[in-house]
């Protein structure tokens, strides 16, 4: 995740925003929304002052750059005076002093590629292109909700690109005094935020991807084509053919499997996954939503208090189910198998399996997150490109270690934190399973043991550390909070719950229970009752007007909802599957649940990529509702979900098929052959997002 603590720390700095009250608009405020356009300013003051009126190097000699710089800006002056198109343009894409100020519009974008765009041929060998920039106008005074906000302004500039920002910033100078004479305003322009349409060549890392992708994507196509039109009998099909064929990959996808032809198959899940990675995709679309040039900012405010808003605020539950379900899974295929192999657990293979599986997708996004997305993507917002490209650059072997959720603060690909803390369960899981193999119901109670320990250590630290995540206890330092969001004994009691109920499960397959209707109507009431809790027992405490939590209560709520919610969970795969589940198991152990799941371990990767391409493509201010981002969810998610597909058939199936070759070939007499079943036990136990259908012949061994 991009850390749900961004909303957090969004709402924080509107925490005490008061209502604008008559009086406040105060004698800045009202002269600087009297100006014209900040383009149209700067030209007039300097459409007629020469190098000697300028006076800008008074404490330096300046430098070639400086002069090729001045010599630039006259001709622009002088094209200017004389109308020409290019000079005009170049003040047209200026922003101005946007309009809703009071309501929180804080940024105005000007027009990106109007300024880019720019080229003017000067002499043969030299030319005057557009540079765009954001000057960044701080006030001393503000209107009490806004100065709460901000005390600055973002507008969009745009300039010769040989000037650089320090040379502008002396021209801003003299405009500031020139216009205000004052102290409380001030201009200035940071050269990480311009962008000319001179783009950087490539580097060798990105070579590197260009390539390896494109090499994928051949031999994909070459397999492909061959599969398609020289293997007419599928059976007959050459390994290496049937793993890189997308013809093959796309019909592992989309076959629907009846899960009543294989008793082992546990239908719901593929709709709990499904409806987990829909809320994942949807909560982190509000946080690029928030943080984004919007018109009404200060509306967040009363958004906040809105009783929707805790479904994303409370967004860290979908983690919690994927945890839920990988724990789930990993035991009830893993005991599975040992039981055909008389306890035999191959614990360095079954690691070996996993990482097949997941760490090519990982490094492969990394370099695409890293050296793609700026290739692929611009926009005003997009100066510097990728947000943790410089995370990235540091600290990269983190994420490939699985440990960058307690050795960095600031993790490469910002969410696959929760792959770290997976594999680190999944670390643990063969002493796990080889107790529960050996000792039974007292292994059992003793992992219920370690469930306990785990929620009371999270409870201590939260009470000793003060930790609070809710947004009106934060603090500005949100450092202490992310470690805590970040740390594995925080997320352990879901995974071990749900690797509980697999060996339940386990232990009762195939196992009618008898259950009345007061037994059932019992234990529906009782689990929608915990997962409403937890969504919603702290909505009275997100009112602004609300007095703060203590300490006591915040660890009491977060401890106790990180048991209720799996054990709600626990009921809901029960009744499912024991046939008390009506509507709720018709919906969730659809067939059509089938194709996503298989791609939610791409889908999950992936969804940051686009949802940060496309936040910074904006041009304009956006308006921020809940309407307005279920609009964007859907359009992002389905690119998303494209992405995730072609990935899929160039990387994780061609690395998932070769994982396969590995495994030992197991055929049992109650299952068809593997063949005719999608191999995903493995994807469901390198990562919770995947689909839950199984074969007892891609289990671990």
């Amino acid at each position: 995740m991009v850390n749900v603590l961004a909303v957090f720390v969004c709402g924080l700095v509107l925490v005490s925003a008061a209502q604008l009250k008559d009086g406040d608009v105060l004698q800045d405020y009202q002269r600087l929304t009297g100006l014209r356009s900040l383009g149209v300013e700067f030209a007039e003051h300097f459409r007629n002052a020469s190098l000697t009126d300028l006076d800008l190097f008074q404490s330096r000699i300046p430098s070639q750059d400086d002069l090729l710089c001045l010599e630039d800006m006259a001709q622009f002056m002088q094209a200017l005076t004389a109308g020409k198109l290019w000079a005009l343009r170049m003040i047209d894409a200026w922003g101005s002093i946007p309009s809703g100020l009071l309501y929180g519009n804080i940024v105005d974008l000007g027009n990106f590629d109007e300024c880019i765009k720019i080229s003017n041929e000067i002499t043969s060998s030299h030319s005057i292109n557009g540079k765009y920039c954001f000057l960044k106008l701080s006030i001393g005074s503000l209107p009490q909700n806004v100065a709460l906000l901000t005390n600055s302004l973002k507008i969009a500039s745009c300039f010769p690109a040989s000037c650089s920002a320090a040379i502008m910033d002396l021209f801003l100078e003299q405009l500031m005094q020139q216009l205000f004479n004052s102290g409380s305003l001030s201009m200035n322009i940071k050269e990480a935020s311009c962008q000319t349409s001179e783009s950087k060549p490539w580097d060798g890392m990105t070579i590197f991807t260009v390539v390896l992708l494109g090499l994928m994507g051949t031999l994909v196509a070459l397999c492909t084509l061959y599969d398609y039109f020289l293997c007419q009998d599928q059976s007959s099909v050459p390994s290496i053919v049937k793993i890189c064929s997308a013809r093959s990959s796309s019909r592992t996808i989309f076959r629907i499997v009846d899960s009543k032809s294989n008793p082992n198959v546990i239908s719901c899940l593929d709709g709990i996954r499904c409806m987990s990675l829909f809320w994942v995709v949807f909560g982190h679309e509000y946080i690029f939503s928030l943080l984004s040039p919007n018109i009404n900012t200060l509306n967040m405010i009363s958004w906040v208090e809105q009783p929707f808003s805790s479904l994303i605020m409370h967004g860290v539950f979908s983690v919690d189910s994927f945890f839920f379900v990988g724990g789930l899974l990993v035991a009830v295929i893993a005991l599975r198998s040992m039981e055909k192999s008389n306890g035999s657990l191959n614990a360095p293979l079954m690691y070996l399996h996993r990482l097949i599986r997941i760490v090519p997708v990982l490094a492969v996004a990394i370099l695409v997150y890293m050296k793609f997305m700026p290739v692929v993507s611009g926009g005003p917002l997009f100066a510097g490109g990728y947000t943790g490209s410089a995370v990235c650059e540091s600290g990269w072997f983190w994420t490939l270690l699985f440990v960058q959720n307690y050795a960095t603060s600031n993790i490469c690909l910002a969410h696959s934190w929760y792959l770290a803390v997976d594999m680190q369960l999944y670390l643990i899981s063969p002493l796990l399973l080889i107790a529960l193999y050996k000792w039974g119901k007292k292994a059992a109670a003793g992992i219920v043991v370690l469930v306990l320990l785990v929620s009371s250590c999270l409870f201590a630290t939260m009470m000793i550390k003060k930790y609070s995540l809710v947004l009106t206890n934060l603090s500005a330092d949100t450092s202490a909070n992310k470690k805590l969001y970040f740390a594995t004994h925080r997320h352990a009691a879901p995974w071990l719950i749900g690797f509980l109920f697999g060996y339940f499960l386990h232990l009762n397959r195939g196992k009618k229970f008898q259950l009345g209707r007061i037994a059932v109507w019992s234990g529906w009431v009782l689990s929608l009752a915990m997962l409403f809790t937890s969504m919603f027992a702290l909505y009275p405490a997100t009112q602004w007007s609300a007095p703060p939590l203590s300490t006591l209560e915040e660890a009491l709520y977060y401890t106790l909802t990180r048991v209720g919610w799996p054990l709600a969970l626990c009921w809901i795969v029960f009744a499912c599957m024991q046939g008390h589940g009506g509507l709720a198991n018709s919906f969730l152990s659809s067939p059509l649940w089938q194709p996503l799941s298989r791609l939610s371990y791409s889908v999950y990767i992936w969804h940051m990529f686009m949802l940060e391409v496309n936040s910074k493509n904006t041009r304009t201010s956006t308006y921020f509702s809940d309407y307005t981002v279920m609009l964007k969810f859907w359009s992002d998610f389905g690119f998303t979900v494209l992405m995730a597909y072609v990935f899929y058939l160039i990387i994780e199936a061609p690395f998932g098929g070769f994982d396969n070759l590995l495994r030992p070939k197991v055929k049992s007499k109650a299952e068809p052959p593997a063949s005719q079943l999608p191999s995903l036990e493995t994807r469901k136990t390198e990562d919770p997002k995947k689909t839950n259908t199984q074969s007892e012949s891609s289990a671990d061994n």
